[in-house]
């Protein structure tokens, strides 16, 4: 596979009209950026920064003036400091390299940031970065710290150099509207030896999985730092009780909670009594085994369930796709979730989806 679409995601853009660059280059360390960058301002080539191939939209990759991509993937060290709870992370590494080398050192630290594990911390670190620990220590951007800058004069700045200002940018206004990020510091934060998790599944009819929506929506965000649940929508064929195949909308609830079982469970029967949750639903992993689950690209209870895993920058199902993120500022009211959900059902079967993610805990505390 070619260096340009061996980490292209999402493979919409892998067709022969898509805007190809002028040319790649792969830095193995700072002094290549500065080239990259003072060679394309003299030649006049635009320059698309790639970490780890994740934009939903290709924006790492595709330009529609003449361009260059300067592709990390050959700057991905973590180096990881228990002694000062930090690390620098070079701008190329993906989020699983980062997950695997902390847990290398130290299986109680971790890092607030996203599930799937190929993705580029270029790209998730400057764009905000939301993930399972959020509602605990916000998002990645909240806990990065210093990062080394190239900017369009090919100087390296650090957050000294380069001001609060540029620095508070760079951390949710995309890295690359600045120049090229190098590498991040991040400050470690505090996982238990031990997580609980389940995710069960609901196939009603719609307006049934609306009250609990509703419900969810209502409370989810108000729930303790320490928990975190998700839902999300699709459709699936079934065959009903009198033998006929149809197609339905199956709700599916999924939580990670920083304790252990009978605490879960206690607490989801009191809050949440709707979603029946049982012991034998739930499952209690160390913190990286909950990561692994949840990232979507290896079954559990398979031989290849294991941290190695997120080392493999080409794990998981590459498909073409488009994604569409908002944040939702209101109660959605139950008519307007009815017609919402029926939606998925213009799209093929399993194919259309809506994924929530509540924010709460520390996320009302930190300042937009």
């Amino acid at each position: 596979m070619s260096v340009l679409n061996s980490t292209i995601q999402n493979l919409r853009f892998t067709s022969d009209t898509t805007p190809k660059p002028l040319v790649i280059v792969t830095p193995s360390n700072v002094s290549h950026i500065q080239a990259s960058i003072l060679c394309s301002k003299k030649v006049g080539l635009q320059i698309r920064t790639r970490s780890g191939g994740h934009d939903a939209e290709g924006l790492s990759y595709i330009s529609q003036v003449p361009f260059a991509i300067v592709d990390l993937r050959n700057m991905h060290t973590v180096k990881v400091d228990i002694h000062s709870q930090t690390a620098w992370v070079e701008a190329g590494a993906t989020l699983g390299e980062v997950y695997y080398w902390i847990n290398e050192m130290n299986e109680n630290f971790s890092f607030p940031g996203g599930y799937c594990p190929t993705v580029g911390v270029g790209g998730h670190f400057s764009g905000g970065g939301y993930g399972a620990l959020m509602q605990n220590y916000g998002l990645a951007a909240d806990n990065i710290i210093d990062a080394h800058l190239v900017n369009v004069d090919g100087k390296v700045l650090d957050r000294k150099s380069m001001g609060e200002d540029l620095f508070w940018a760079i951390r949710g206004g995309g890295g690359e509207n600045f120049g090229i990020i190098a590498a991040w510091k991040i400050k470690l934060v505090v996982v238990p030896s031990k997580a609980t998790i389940f995710s069960v599944k609901k196939n009603m009819e719609i307006h049934g999985l609306v009250k609990l929506f509703n419900k969810w929506q209502n409370i989810a965000y108000k729930y303790d730092k320490d928990l975190m649940l998700t839902t999300h929508f699709r459709t699936r064929n079934i065959t009903d009780n009198h033998g006929k195949n149809k197609t339905t909308v199956h709700g599916y609830f999924s939580s990670i909670f920083l304790g252990g079982v009978d605490s879960l469970v206690d607490l989801m029967n009191k809050s949440f009594p709707e979603l029946g949750i049982k012991k034998t639903d739930c499952k209690e992993l160390s913190w990286i085994d909950t990561t692994i689950f949840y990232s979507g690209v290896v079954n559990y209870n398979t031989a290849n369930f294991k941290k190695e895993i997120l080392l493999d920058r080409s794990a998981g199902k590459k498909t073409a796709f488009s994604i569409k993120l908002d944040y939702v500022k209101k109660l959605i009211p139950e008519t307007a979730m009815v017609k919402i959900l029926e939606k998925l059902y213009e799209e093929e079967v399993g194919v259309g989806m809506y994924v929530l993610y509540p924010y709460g805990g520390i996320m009302d505390e930190i300042s937009e």
